[in-house]
């Protein structure tokens, strides 16, 4: 009769917790500081994650043996999905078990059964800086001749002759980087 009692109790605190379970995600509340929040969606959490567990062995494989050969991506995802499905099933076992200790949130697993490793799923928030692209064009540098400037004629009266007087300022070549790389 004491055992039926203890049962009783048991099956009456969890049902008054399943409206919390309900109201929020699971994975998310079974997280909180919060002793109320976590403790039903912890034990869910664990039942979820002990019954499902099989499952990863199915989709491991199946993702595996798409991605790669056939005959080595079955095996490899054969051994992935036995491996998450002893990390899963033993999260969800010590859900189930600890769900009520205090400060206690149990080892998470990913919701995915893609890769259970992967505890945190939720998009990282970043800020994007939004920003026109700098295309940076090849320089081009000319050099032009600079006309020779005029020539200066001065007469002397004692000299009859006219002397001129021309500079030019020298001439550099530009190389081309892109003719070499044209070939």
């Amino acid at each position: 009769m004491k055992k039926i009692s203890v049962m009783l109790v048991l099956l009456l605190s969890f049902a008054l917790m399943i409206p919390s379970v309900a109201s929020a995600d699971i994975w998310e509340s079974a997280e909180s500081d919060s002793y109320k929040e976590k403790v039903g969606p912890m034990f869910v959490r664990g039942l979820l994650n002990a019954a499902t567990s099989p499952v990863d062995i199915l989709v491991q494989t199946v993702d595996k043996t798409k991605q790669g050969p056939p005959l080595i991506g079955t095996l490899t995802g054969m051994a992935g999905g036995l491996g998450c499905t002893a990390l899963r099933a033993s999260s969800g076992l010590v859900d189930v078990g600890l769900f009520w200790v205090p400060g206690f949130n149990g080892f998470p697993v990913n919701r995915s059964y893609h890769n259970c490793l992967l505890c945190d799923d939720r998009p990282e928030q970043v800020e994007y800086i939004r920003s026109t692209p700098v295309v940076q064009q090849p320089v081009v540098t000319q050099i032009v001749q600079a006309p020779a400037p005029k020539p200066i004629v001065t007469v002397v009266e004692e000299q009859p002759t006219a002397t001129a007087t021309t500079t030019s300022t020298p001439v550099r070549k530009v190389r081309d980087p892109y003719r070499y790389v044209k070939k």
